[in-house]
Formats: C-alpha cells, structure tokens, sequence
C-alpha cells in the first residue's frame, strides 16, 4: 500500500477544475490558496467558507490526503455544489494559474496580473494594514509548518501579512486564519453579493 496520499483523476493536469459547481456568472471576489494542504477538515471548512463569501478555492498539491476523503466532506457538509474549487499540481501551477505568470517571468520584472498575498507569522504587516482588491489572491501554507521560505521569496508574492495574535503563540488553524482574512477582505470589497 501507497503511503502517498491518492489523487482525483482530474489533478493529472498541471492545473485542473474539481467542478463542484458550475462556474459563477461573475469573478470571484478574491481567491483563497492553500499550499499543500494536509488536514482534510480545514479543507472542508475553506470549502464552506468559500461557498459563504463567493471566493474561489484554490488547491496547490501535493495534498496530504485525498480530496474524495470523508472528512473533506463531512466538513464541507452540503455546500460543495456551492464552492468553486480549483485543484493545481503544485504552487507554481496555481501562481502561474493566479497570476499569468511564470518564476522566471516575474523575476525578470513582469508584472503579475493579480497580487498574491502571503500569509505568515513572520511576516512585519497586519492584514488589516492593506486594501484589499477584488480579484486579490490570499495564500496560506501546510499545517503546521507554514509557507516555505522559497515560496515566500517567489517575486510574485505582492506583500507578506499576518494575523495578529498573544505572544508565545505558534500559529492559528489553517480554516480559522483563512476566515479571518477573507472576511476582511470581502468587508473591505462591501460584501459584494452579501446579504
């Protein structure tokens, strides 16, 4: 038996659409990116966030379980058909997905079609210090490491936020930091779409 976590047909792609809905009429009012994902609940919990706010679910693999698990589902419950969730081979992939551009094309001064932001606890600059864009990318990493210091070096990484929390306190659950930001995110756009 595999101990690599098994993936959906339609991840042989470099970049591929889980569909679980059709695709908005309108662009998403921001994008949600989560990096190698490991814990099929906050998957799902991103999934229900998403189909809430009208963002899109981004997934850069390799996934640490597969996304037909239970629990990915369990805790989406029933608004799967209501997200839009895009599954990507790889961080390169989704940037390059996300933002029309390829590492190299942007390290040699492209400019990317969208900003990605980069949350992280190293980072110096609140969340709430930025003004948000519809269309913006939000990016977080694996539980319980965090982004990698080469995808924070990536030149289309626009800024590196973080959430503030007590001293001596590692890190936020990758579902509730997701929350967070995109809510701030989708107060400062208006709520468009809300009710």
């Amino acid at each position: 038996m595999s101990s690599q976590p098994s993936t959906p047909a339609s991840a042989a792609g470099r970049s591929s659409s889980l569909t679980t809905s059709p695709r908005p009429a309108a662009e998403p009012p921001f994008h949600i990116l989560f990096d190698q994902p490991q814990i099929p609940p906050n998957t799902g919990n991103a999934i229900r966030m998403c189909a809430g706010t009208g963002a899109t679910l981004h997934l850069a693999g390799p996934l640490g379980f597969n996304f037909e698990e239970k629990h990915v589902r369990r805790a989406g419950l029933d608004y799967h058909d209501l997200a839009n969730v895009q599954l990507h081979e790889d961080f390169e992939a989704a940037a390059a997905h996300l933002t029309g551009l390829s590492r190299q094309q942007a390290a040699a001064g492209a400019q990317p079609q969208t900003r990605i932001f980069a949350f992280t606890t190293h980072a110096k600059t609140w969340f709430t210090d930025v003004d948000f864009r519809r269309g913006d990318v939000l990016l977080f990493g694996p539980e319980p490491t965090g982004l990698d210091e080469e995808t924070l070096a990536d030149p289309r990484i626009t800024a590196q936020l973080r959430i503030p929390m007590l001293p001596a306190r590692r890190s936020m659950n990758l579902s509730n930091a997701a929350a967070v930001a995109a809510y701030e995110a989708w107060r400062q756009l208006g709520f468009p779409g809300g009710q």
